[in-house]
């Protein structure tokens, strides 16, 4: 799409499931041209995780618009005559294959370099692609769990899993700095530099402040709910009217002023037990039983104004319906319509990063293999040979 930032540039992603596809979305929202080598006649399977879309999956509708999905079997002879034509065209190539799999498949980072010298490769991996992991599969929650997030999450009543594929999602967004890092430097030098993200050490990264925390205490933060491991007060409290409001307090200021304006108990700025944001932590328990008091007094609506006056941040805790209606999203014109298969059109999200000048794309959702017989006519096809194709199932 000319005028984007990513015009002119050609992905190749042999992708499945949320990190690679996410990665590979974010660079067609820039322009790049991301064709999707999918299964014959599976696809990415995470196309079947769900059918809520108007019969598709909520998961592929969010990752995977303005793609072009090619059909190929990679263990064909001519399925790989197709694939090799495409990379000597392309850019960049991803992939997210089970351990091992590119390697078999001769899709090595060391054997497209050979034949590709100026492709990026970016390999995504569940734990690297040396160590003594390698070889093992990893899924989203599985990687919560080797991390130890899960076991930051929750209460006092047992752990729970982050609700959204967050190990998945860290992995998709270092691929995709990293992609950009790695054009931008081939732009600059020539050198085309492979990329290679796992699950595991993008997750770890988001665990670094519980990491040196626990270090360096000897134990780790608690699992508290809502409430916060290490800043008191900040949590949810619960109104008279039975609503739960969230509050947080971050400095100094901000302590006395809620003590002064809120609590109506100026004591309790100096008073030892909550005199700084330690002493807080330390007895969270008292000091949760005076804002409990204090917002038993009070409607959520009366409160939030108040604590809004106070210049005490706060919020009520919406659901993902309250989301989708959200006010900042309705008045700064976040939604766009995307097509999905099937000629719907369905609301989703402008990318979060906004460039001046600069109007991503919202392209449609691609059908599986939808653009199998165009790409093979640019490839150099012709009529009777992807006939042959189709009929050896090479595509």
């Amino acid at each position: 799409m000319s005028g984007l930032p990513l015009s002119g540039i050609t992905v190749v992603s042999i992708e499945q499931a949320v990190a690679a596809p996410f990665a590979t979305r974010q660079l067609a929202d820039l322009g790049a041209r991301v064709v999707k080598v999918e299964r014959r006649g599976e696809g990415d399977f995470a196309r079947r995780y769900d059918t809520t879309v108007h019969g598709e999956s909520s998961y592929f509708v969010w990752l995977n618009r303005s793609k072009e999905s090619l059909t190929l079997d990679l263990k064909s002879g001519r399925g790989r005559e197709v694939l090799d034509r495409l990379l000597g065209r392309a850019d960049v190539f991803v992939q997210n294959l089970a351990p091992g799999a590119a390697a078999r498949l001769g899709l090595g980072t060391p054997e497209l370099a050979e034949r590709f010298p100026s492709l990026i490769t970016c390999s995504v991996s569940g734990f690297g692609s040396s160590g003594p992991w390698a070889d093992r599969k990893a899924y989203d929650l599985l990687v919560q769990c080797q991390t130890g997030l899960v076991s930051l999450t929750g209460d006092e009543h047992g752990t729970a899993r982050v609700g959204i594929s967050i190990a998945d999602i860290a992995a998709g967004m270092y691929a995709y700095s990293g992609i950009l890092t790695a054009l931008y430097t081939r732009a600059a030098t020539g050198a085309a530099r492979a990329v290679e993200v796992s699950l595991f050490e993008a997750l770890a990264e988001w665990m670094s402040q519980p990491a040196h925390y626990t270090r360096h205490s000897g134990v780790q933060p608690p699992r508290l709910g809502t409430r916060h491991a290490t800043i008191a007060p900040y949590g949810t409290y619960t109104a008279a009217d039975g609503k739960d409001v969230l509050l947080s307090v971050q400095n100094p200021r901000e302590w006395a002023a809620l003590c002064e304006r809120f609590l109506l108990a100026p004591g309790l700025i100096d008073d030892p037990r909550f005199a700084t944001g330690s002493a807080r932590v330390a007895h969270r328990a008292e000091l949760d039983a005076i804002i409990a008091e204090r917002f038993a007094e009070s409607d959520s609506d009366e409160i939030r104004k108040v604590l809004d006056e106070t210049g005490i941040a706060n919020t009520v805790v919406n659901d993902v319906r309250a989301f989708l209606d959200h006010p900042v999203l309705a008045g700064r014109d976040r939604w766009r319509d995307v097509r999905i298969p099937g000629g719907t059109s369905v609301p989703a999200l402008l990318p979060p990063t906004d460039l001046a000048g600069v109007a991503p794309r919202m392209g449609p959702v691609p059908a599986l293999g939808e653009h199998t017989d165009a790409i093979l006519r640019e490839l150099g096809f012709g009529v009777a040979e992807t006939q042959a194709l189709r009929a050896e199932g090479a595509v």
